[in-house]
């Protein structure tokens, strides 16, 4: 035994293909999303951006279910452009009317996609907030705008947890049958220091304790156990010493679909990695009569998938229509 392998528990979950999922919070949020999304799950994903604080979440959450909060408020010009503090920085335009419709509009679409939603991931990265000093609230995103109008703080468990338990209560009102998955961030949040960096995991790994023993409807997915306990070496991180590698990441990926998927599900996911890799396949000699053959073979296997899941695969059949000569 040279390693400590987490085992996780199979869940009743059972996420087939066409239930819709929404995933929220930091980076790796974006990866477990973006993984669904490769493989053609019904999944929104981080639709306001990279947002790494619990209360800047729980404030997006709870805007895009009751639609009280007023963005419009909230907003600030910074060389040319306009951003809000609620948002990641990749939400963002020249015009100030633009951002606010765009804001609107991905309110819009999370609204739509929590009430039709079987599960929502949250990912966690840090209990470190950035405060605005003029109004005194906790922004997602500070914009590299002067360190002298932020105050940073380590966020306590307290706040998090009352407001997360509002958020909660507001979400089980909304869509009664959703389920909630909370994860904490593997990545190192080292820039806050070392020392920093593992009192706000801890902080997080607590919160997100309590909310799962607490609510019946809330589970918990070991990433960040899996990444310092299970992989806990070195070269599962990247260059930077920070983020995990490929490799780890589809190790988790590994894990999470074990657990959470219906057997149909897994099933897909085997035929579509085989498809994927069909589709990208680049020949010597692309021309060739056995490659044209391949092609064709193939777009009849990717229009008969797509019958049998009932999957959009417009842009997989373009590529191969596109390399089809005759």
């Amino acid at each position: 035994m040279f390693r400590t392998e987490v085992h996780i528990p199979v869940s009743n979950l059972d996420l087939t293909l066409q239930d819709g999922i929404v995933t929220m919070g930091s980076c790796f949020a974006e990866v477990i999303g973006s993984k669904l999304q490769e493989n053609k799950a019904n999944v929104l994903v981080n639709p306001f951006g990279t947002i790494f604080n619990p209360l800047s979440v729980c404030r997006l959450l709870q805007a895009a279910i009751d639609q009280r909060h007023e963005f419009e408020q909230h907003l600030v010009q910074h060389n040319g452009i306009w951003y809000a503090y609620d948002l990641h920085s990749s939400l963002s335009s020249p015009s100030r009317d633009e951002l606010v419709q765009l804001i609107s509009q991905r309110l819009d679409q999370t609204r739509l996609a929590i009430k039709q939603a079987k599960l929502l991931i949250i990912t966690l990265g840090t209990a470190v907030g950035y405060r605005l000093q003029s109004t005194g609230e906790v922004v997602a995103n500070c914009h590299k705008l002067p360190a002298s109008q932020f105050s940073r703080e380590l966020l306590s468990l307290d706040t998090m947890q009352a407001e997360f338990e509002n958020t909660l209560d507001l979400q089980k009102q909304f869509n009664p049958s959703m389920q909630v998955l909370l994860t904490v961030s593997p990545v190192r949040h080292i820039k806050e220091t070392i020392e920093t960096n593992s009192v706000s995991k801890s902080l997080l790994r607590v919160l997100c304790h309590h909310l799962s023993q607490t609510h019946q409807h809330v589970g918990y997915f070991p990433a960040f156990e899996i990444m310092m306990d299970d992989l806990r070496d070195y070269r599962f991180y990247g260059r930077d010493m920070v983020h995990p590698t490929e490799v780890a990441e589809d190790y988790i990926w590994d894990k999470f679909t074990s657990a959470y998927l219906d057997k149909s599900f897994i099933t897909f996911l085997k035929e579509w990695e085989k498809m994927r890799r069909a589709v990208s396949h680049r020949p010597f000699h692309p021309e060739s009569e056995a490659h044209q053959a391949f092609l064709k073979t193939t777009l009849q296997q990717l229009l008969t998938l797509s019958q049998r899941y009932s999957l959009d695969v417009s842009e997989e059949a373009r590529v191969l229509q596109h390399q089809i000569t005759s």
